[in-house]
């Protein structure tokens, strides 16, 4: 996000407003889950609010999809909710895109306006994993026209690719580019947790 700015009072009543619909509409993703103990964590985090407005602001309809039930240190979990985009093809204010900063930078001619990973860390938000798109496919069906860049192993970045995911055939597949690569249906979906 360019201006890290908190969010008006009207935007933060307005994104909790939207948030909680799509809580409500969609309660297979977060079965057990209690909307009210989940905005007062956000009501308390102006600088997660804000990730979230702009997650939401460029398409990506974020959504609760789990829980870390304990306190953070305590076998790894956090006591944190967690948020991934939810929207049905890869968000729209986030495609044509490239994959990280270096890559931009290689591109000579024709650069895409910005990189996956550098749009990710200005809205203080992460790539999904691949086990966190696999996560995702199983609450629903998305990325059945577009295609969604994923947090790429160093070992294959090193060596100039960068991998991406999508559902075709009713299969999740993953896929291999080089980090340069950008194409009008390929964006990303980001995590956040809160």
């Amino acid at each position: 996000m360019s201006s890290k700015k908190n969010l008006s009072q009207e935007q933060t009543q307005d994104l909790l407003k939207t948030l909680k619909a799509r809580f409500e509409k969609n309660k297979n993703r977060h079965k057990g889950i209690n909307w009210g103990k989940v905005q007062a964590k956000l009501e308390d985090s102006p600088a997660k609010l804000r990730s979230l407005y702009e997650m939401e602001i460029t398409g990506g309809e974020p959504d609760v999809v789990g829980y870390d039930n304990l306190p953070r240190g305590q076998a790894g979990k956090t006591g944190e909710y967690i948020f991934y985009d939810c929207s049905a093809e890869t968000p729209k204010g986030r495609r044509s895109i490239c994959y990280d900063h270096a890559a931009l930078e290689s591109r000579k001619e024709h650069k895409p306006q910005d990189s996956a990973m550098n749009m990710a860390a200005d809205m203080d938000i992460e790539l999904l994993t691949e086990e966190q798109y696999r996560e995702l496919q199983q609450l629903g069906e998305f990325d059945l026209k577009t295609s969604s860049w994923i947090l790429t192993p160093t070992a294959i970045r090193k060596l100039g690719g960068a991998l991406f995911c999508d559902r075709r055939y009713n299969t999740v597949f993953v896929y291999h580019n080089g980090a340069e690569s950008y194409y009008a249906a390929r964006g990303f979906r980001g995590s956040l947790r809160v």
